[in-house]
């Protein structure tokens, strides 16, 4: 990817990839009535570090069909039906932050949760991590505000202000906090 390549973002009516318990695929649906209906998808979502060891959080932008306002890590989104996990995490992450990195897978998250009151999250989830200390341009329309923050003042934060934070967020450092601190002093 480069400043000259050309990108469409995520739309609310592209398809998801449906999985299995295993993350086989089974189909596609388009995104919101995936999430409408509560059937199980792949997604993706990039932890992003600096070499201070801070770990880059987005605040998702109003107009987000959920979790508007939320702050979540650096990336998290849906491969399109024939993109592998790592291209599309590459492409989500450029979209949304304007950030181009090495990205390494990190861990596989599964969840289930209530998004708002008609949407369900049921989503497995390959997480990579990448390390970036160069310059932050987010799409206002993905993103309306960024930080970096250390790992134990967001921990502190989401046990104060978990309402401000994504469901998945949240369960990622509640459910692989070991893996991503380790992966974040590395």
């Amino acid at each position: 990817m480069n400043a000259n390549s050309t990108y469409t973002g995520a739309t609310d009516h592209d398809a998801v990839i449906l999985v299995d318990a295993d993350d086989k695929s089974i189909g596609t649906a388009p995104k919101l009535e995936a999430h409408r209906r509560g059937l199980k998808h792949r997604a993706v979502s990039a932890l992003v570090r600096n070499s201070a060891g801070q770990i880059l959080l987005q605040c998702r932008a109003s107009g987000k069909y959920h979790s508007e306002g939320k702050w979540a890590n650096a990336c998290c989104s849906h491969p399109r039906p024939g993109e592998s996990a790592a291209a599309a995490v590459r492409r989500r992450l450029f979209e949304e932050m304007g950030v181009e990195c090495p990205l390494e897978p990190l861990f596989i998250a599964s969840y289930r949760a209530a998004v708002s009151d008609d949407l369900v999250e049921d989503e497995i989830v390959h997480v990579f991590a990448g390390r970036h200390d160069g310059a932050i341009a987010p799409d206002p329309a993905e993103v309306s505000a960024w930080k970096w923050i250390s790992f134990s003042d967001l921990v502190a934060d989401q046990q104060a202000r978990p309402e401000a934070y994504s469901v998945w967020f949240l369960h990622y450092v509640r459910k692989h906090g070991e893996r991503i601190a380790e992966w974040l002093r590395g």
